[in-house]
């Protein structure tokens, strides 16, 4: 299968660049895979559309501020990052370290911008002393393993203070100080993503005593988004590409309700390709089955896979030859899916992150 059967074409200008004020006022196409068809609905009749006795699964990893602007030691440039989250212009010297995974303790992996330039045993700086990465690891495509050191205070507090949201880069804007807040979910509690589990951008409180009010039930489960779900696929054949891992986490009661929905033959809906990566992983681990416990999944969700527990998915739009569009695709079908993209752009929806959503049931 080429990856290039998984392209379109998108006006620039149909690519959100900011939240809607309220989050709930977006819209929503609803796509039915065994009739084949769709139709445009907004996210305020999420609690019509679906049914009394469905669950939804949350994904409540929660984004920090790991997009860190500094500079190599020893080369002279100004300090650069206070607690001001405006991005600033890169002089000389100047690096961009996006923190993506914590491997234990201080150490991390990230991916370093100019890569090429910055070798193992160099020392990154970030603000005025407050933070400093001692590079002692390389791989490919500009990742580097780095150990942190805050001299004046603990590294999550540097992090925090220093760091800007890591907005994707087809928004075209500096880091605002409401981003976060605004790049984040209501319900984000666990600390460890670089990337917004976009899909449940669109929730509210108004929205939640809705499904309440209904009968529709929610779980929260934890994937932490890292690059596995946004490297780009460079490789001419789908079959062929490798994701990244990430850790997810299932608690005893979200693995209870999520084994009563599976035996009462209740849907599951999975809010966003994150939830169904940890669920269909670790179905496909169990037999089928919800098991409680801490793991990594580098599952790779494309036409062709068979789904386990999964009966319905609320997504955004998602980039043109992205593992997120090929996950779609295989839970809706290429072709329906191609069908509601081109729809979408017709009717111009707004696209990712910040943009509107469907509904795959």
């Amino acid at each position: 299968m080429l990856v290039d059967e998984f392209d379109y074409h998108l006006p620039p200008e149909l690519i959100a660049q900011g939240p809607l004020v309220p989050r709930d006022a977006s819209r929503m196409m609803v796509l039915e895979r065994e009739a084949g068809a769709f139709t445009d609905q907004v996210f305020q009749d999420l609690a019509q559309v679906l049914e009394a006795g469905d669950l939804l699964v949350l994904n409540n990893t929660k984004v920090f501020p790991a997009r860190l602007l500094g500079r190599r030691q020893g080369l002279h440039s100004q300090p650069v990052g206070n607690c001001n989250p405006a991005a600033r212009e890169f002089l000389k010297g100047e690096v961009e370290l996006l923190l993506t995974r914590q491997e234990g303790g201080d150490v991390w992996e990230g991916l370093v911008h100019p890569g090429r330039k910055v070798r193992t045993g160099e020392r990154l700086l970030f603000g005025e002393g407050e933070l400093e990465a001692e590079v002692i690891g390389r791989g490919a495509y500009g990742v580097r393993r780095v150990r942190l050191r805050a001299p004046k205070g603990p590294v999550e507090d540097a992090i925090d203070c220093l760091g800007h949201v890591p907005l994707p880069p087809y928004i075209r804007r500096a880091d605002e100080s409401q981003d976060r807040d605004t790049y984040q979910t209501i319900y984000a509690k666990v600390r460890g993503a670089v990337a917004a589990p976009t899909a449940g951008f669109h929730f509210t409180e108004r929205i939640m005593k809705s499904l309440c009010g209904r009968g529709i039930e929610t779980c929260e489960i934890t994937l932490h988004v890292g690059l596995g779900t946004f490297q780009p696929v460079r490789v001419e054949h789908v079959e062929d590409h490798k994701m990244d891992a990430e850790r997810f986490e299932i608690s005893e009661s979200a693995a209870v309700a999520l084994n009563a929905a599976l035996d009462e033959d209740r849907r599951i809906i999975a809010v966003g390709t994150t939830s169904l990566r940890a669920l269909e992983h670790v179905g496909r681990e169990h037999d089928g089955r919800i098991e409680p416990g801490k793991g990594e999944t580098s599952l790779f969700v494309y036409p062709g896979y068979r789904f386990r527990v999964i009966r319905g998915l609320l997504t955004n739009f998602h980039l043109p030859r992205s593992t997120l569009l090929m996950l779609v695709s295989a839970w809706a079908g290429r072709d329906l899916t191609f069908r509601a993209y081109r729809h979408a752009v017709q009717e111009r929806y707004r696209f990712y992150s910040y943009g509107d959503c469907m509904l795959v049931l």
